[in-house]
Formats: structure tokens, sequence, C-alpha cells
């Protein structure tokens, strides 16, 4: 087994998501640690949350705010976010990021009040 793992994310099927489309590279049963998704964001999200992940959000093109537990924070291009467990978020606006999602994602994680 390799010591590394690869993805080309142009390659990834995108899947829907709460916030518009995602591309998920390294989700796989072996890798517990963290997923990278590049997520096109074409709608108001649903707000959700996670009760064991640890999310990074990097915006990498548009502009628009993030709802996190109630707060709106405007974001735009090499904005940055990082959302601990527990916290009601989503994004509004469109736009394309980058989401670090730690430990790994996973989809029974996703929590919606």
């Amino acid at each position: 087994m390799k010591n590394y793992l690869f993805a080309q994310l142009d390659t990834v099927e995108p899947v829907p998501c709460p916030c518009g489309f995602s591309r998920r590279a390294f989700a796989s049963p072996e890798n517990p640690l963290a997923t990278l998704h590049v997520v096109d964001i074409h709608e108001d999200a649903r707000t959700h949350y996670h009760k064991k992940l640890t999310e990074i959000y990097f915006v990498l093109e548009g502009e628009g705010h993030m709802e996190l537990d109630g707060e709106l924070i405007p974001v735009k291009p090499m904005s940055s976010i990082f959302i601990k467990p527990g916290c009601r978020h989503r994004a509004i606006g469109r736009m394309k990021i980058v989401n670090v999602p730690i430990p790994a994602f996973d989809p029974e994680d996703e929590w919606f009040d």
C-alpha cells in the first residue's frame, strides 16, 4: 500500500449536497482521517450541523455569506472558516469552495433541525 493518496478532482463525479454539488476526494473506508471536497454552491444551503465533524471552508470563487450559529459573516475569495462540531451553518450565495472535513466526511453525521 502506498504512503499517499492522489485525486484528480475534475474527474470525480459531483454528488448532490445541501449546498449544491460536491466533488469528494479521499472518501473511502480505508481513510478515516480527512477528506477534501470542492463544492459548487448554486443556491442558499440548508442549515445543518455535524456532531463529530470539524470542517474548514476556503472560498475559491464568488461572494456571499456564511451563516454560523445565526450570525452572518461576509465571505469572498481567500476567506476561510473553521466550523466546529455543533455549529449550525450554511452558505448563502453562489460560490465555489474547498471543504476539508476532519475526520473524513460521514453522510450519517449531517443533521438538520
